[in-house]
C-alpha cells in the first residue's frame, strides 16, 4: 500500500520561511519523481515543484522560483519543500505526489498525499 504523508504546514507571516515534508512508503522511492502541488481556496490545484529520483534538474513554477527549493532524501524516503519569503498568495493546501514522469502536469502523478495547510498572514 502506497502512502504519502505530508507534514510541517502551519501559520506564518509574510516574509517568513517554512519547510514541509512528505514521507513516502510502499514504493521504490528513488525510482519516482516527486512533486509538490498546491490548491488555494476556490482555485485549481497547481504545480509548484518537482524533483526526479536522481535529483536531476528540479522544476519550479515561475511564481516560486528563487524562493522555494525542493529536495529529497532517498535514504529517508522523504521529499521536502523549503519555502522562503512566503507571500499571502502562497497560502494553500500543499500536496505531494509521486509520478513516473518528470513533469509539471498533474495527471502525470499517480499517488497523492492528503495535503498540509500553509497559511500566510499579511
Amino acid at each position: 500500500q502506497v502512502q504519502l504523508v505530508e507534514s510541517g504546514g502551519g501559520l506564518v507571516q509574510a516574509g517568513d520561511s517554512l519547510r514541509v515534508s512528505c514521507a513516502v512508503s510502499g514504493l521504490t522511492f528513488s525510482s519516482w519523481t516527486m512533486g509538490w502541488f498546491r490548491q488555494a481556496s476556490g482555485k485549481e490545484r497547481e504545480f509548484v515543484a518537482a524533483i526526479s529520483g536522481s535529483e536531476y534538474s528540479p522544476l519550479y513554477a515561475d511564481s516560486v522560483k528563487g524562493r522555494f527549493t525542493i529536495f529529497r532524501d532517498n535514504a529517508k524516503n522523504t521529499v521536502y519543500l523549503q519555502m522562503n519569503f512566503l507571500k499571502p498568495e502562497d497560502m494553500a493546501v500543499y500536496y505531494c505526489a509521486a509520478g513516473r514522469w518528470h513533469s509539471t502536469l498533474r495527471d502525470r502523478y499517480t499517488y497523492w498525499g492528503q495535503g498540509t495547510q500553509v497559511t500566510v498572514s499579511a
